[in-house]
C-alpha cells in the first residue's frame, strides 16, 4: 500500500505538472517519490541503485553533449536558413520547415529542434509578413513525428530501445516509414486547416543573411555526429557510442566546458533516475501483475488497442512515464518486439493530440508567446486529426 500511494502521488504531479501550493515540478516529484521508496523501506538503497537503467541515462547524456556542440557551432541554424531562403512559395516554405524539423528530430532529439527553429521561423514569418501560426505548429508537430523514426529521436524511444534491445537499424527500418508518411500528412493537414495562408501562389524572396558560425566546431561536430549515426546503424551499442562521441567533442581548446554544461538538461536526467526507482518500488507489489491481467482483457497484444491505451495515457501523465508503466507487461505479450515498436510509435505520435501531449509543443509555445499566442483550441484543430491519422498509419504498418 505504501508503494502504491507513493506511486499515485508521484504520477499525479507528473500529470498536472506541479504540486498545487508548492514549488515542486515533475523532476522534483520523481526525486521525492524515489526517496520515499527508500525511506519507507519499500526498496533498499542497493535495490534503488540496481533499478536505474544506466544505458538510457548514458545515451541521453551523450546525446545532450553532441547536440550541444551542434547547436553552439550554428549547424542547425545554417541548414534551416538555407532551406528557408530557397523556398519561394508558402507551401514550399511549410514543406521545408516540416522536413528539416522532422529529419533532424529523428537523430538529434525533438526538443532540440524546437528550441532552434522556433525563433528562426518567427523571424522569417515576420520578414515575409506571413501568418506565423501554421509554421510554428509545423515545427512542433513535425518534430514529434520525425522523432518516432529512431531510438535517438526522443527520450521515450531511448527507454524502449534499452528495454527491448531492438537494434538501431531495425528500429528505424520499422518506424521510419511511419514517420515519413506522417511528415507528408503534416504538410497536408496544416495546409488544409490554414488553406487561406497557402491558397495563393505568390512568389517571395528571402534575402540572404549571414549566419554566425563557429567553423572549427561546426566541422568537428558534424563529422563526429555523422560517424556516430553510422556506428548506430552498423549495430554498435548506442549508449556507448553516444557517450564516447560526446567525450571526444569535449576535447577542445576554444569552447569553454561551462557552455556545454549549460546546454545539458540535468533536470530531465534526474527525473529519469527518480522514475526508475519509483517504478521498481511498484514492481515489488502485486499491482503490476494485476494491471497486466486487467489490460489483457482489452487484447493489448493487438496494435490498435495498445496504441489507443498508450496514446490516452501519454496525454495524461506524459510519454516517458507512460512507457515506464507499460514496461512491466510488454515482455509478457506474444510478440513483444512488435509491441515495443507499437508503444514507441503511439506514445510519440500521441504528442500531437493536444498542447500538453509533448514537451516539444510546450517549448514552441513558450518560445513564441511574446509574439504569437497559440491557444489550446487552435493547436487541437490541426494536432488532433494529425495524431489520429498518423497513429492509424502506424497501426496499419505495424499491425
Amino acid at each position: 500500500m505504501t508503494a502504491l500511494l507513493i506511486f499515485a502521488a508521484t504520477y499525479l504531479v507528473l500529470a498536472i505538472g506541479r504540486l498545487p501550493g508548492f514549488r515542486i515540478d515533475r523532476t522534483g516529484a520523481a526525486i521525492i517519490g524515489a526517496s520515499l521508496m527508500v525511506a519507507t523501506g519499500v526498496l533498499t538503497v542497493d535495490e534503488a541503485w540496481a533499478s536505474i537503467n544506466y544505458e538510457t541515462i548514458i545515451l541521453l547524456f551523450g546525446m545532450m553533449i553532441v547536440v550541444a556542440n551542434l547547436r553552439l557551432s550554428g549547424f542547425f541554424t545554417v541548414v534551416t536558413a538555407w532551406v528557408v531562403e530557397h523556398a519561394h512559395r508558402p507551401l514550399v516554405l511549410l514543406s521545408g520547415i516540416v522536413v528539416v524539423s522532422g529529419v533532424f528530430s529523428a537523430f538529434f532529439v525533438n526538443d532540440t529542434m524546437c528550441l532552434v527553429m522556433t525563433p528562426l521561423v518567427l523571424e522569417i514569418a515576420g520578414r515575409l509578413r506571413r501568418n506565423p501560426l501554421p509554421y510554428l505548429l509545423a515545427v512542433a508537430m513535425a518534430a514529434n513525428i520525425g522523432s518516432a523514426a529512431t531510438i535517438t529521436g526522443n527520450p521515450q524511444n531511448m527507454l524502449i530501445g534499452s528495454y527491448s534491445q531492438i537494434r538501431y537499424g531495425a528500429f528505424a527500418l520499422a518506424l521510419a516509414p511511419v514517420a515519413a508518411i506522417g511528415l507528408a500528412l503534416t504538410i497536408a493537414v496544416i495546409a488544409l486547416v490554414y488553406r487561406g495562408e497557402f491558397r495563393g501562389q505568390e512568389i517571395f524572396e528571402v534575402e540572404h543573411r549571414a549566419v554566425r558560425v563557429h567553423r572549427g566546431l561546426l566541422w568537428k561536430s558534424v563529422t563526429a555526429s555523422a560517424a556516430m549515426i553510422g556506428l548506430f546503424l552498423a549495430g554498435w551499442p548506442v549508449g556507448k557510442v553516444a557517450l564516447v562521441t560526446g567525450a571526444l567533442l569535449m576535447i577542445t581548446r576554444r569552447v569553454k566546458p561551462e557552455r556545454i554544461y549549460r546546454e545539458i538538461d540535468w533536470g530531465l536526467l534526474a527525473m529519469f533516475i527518480g522514475l526508475f526507482v519509483v517504478i521498481a518500488g511498484v514492481e515489488k507489489t502485486p499491482f503490476a501483475a494485476e494491471l497486466f491481467a486487467h489490460a489483457s482483457r482489452y487484447h493489448l497484444e493487438r496494435a490498435a488497442p495498445l496504441s489507443i491505451f498508450a496514446a490516452i495515457l501519454s496525454n495524461i501523465v506524459s510519454n516517458v512515464p507512460a512507457v515506464l508503466i507499460f514496461k512491466g507487461f510488454i515482455s509478457h505479450l506474444p510478440d513483444a518486439r512488435r509491441a515495443w515498436l507499437t508503444l514507441a510509435m503511439s506514445t510519440t505520435l500521441a504528442g500531437n493530440l493536444t498542447v500538453l501531449g509533448s514537451v516539444a509543443n510546450l517549448i514552441v509555445i513558450e518560445k513564441a508567446r511574446r509574439e504569437v499566442k497559440i491557444p489550446f483550441r487552435e493547436y487541437v484543430k490541426a494536432g488532433a486529426p494529425l495524431a489520429v491519422l498518423t497513429i492509424a498509419v502506424g497501426v496499419w504498418i505495424l499491425g
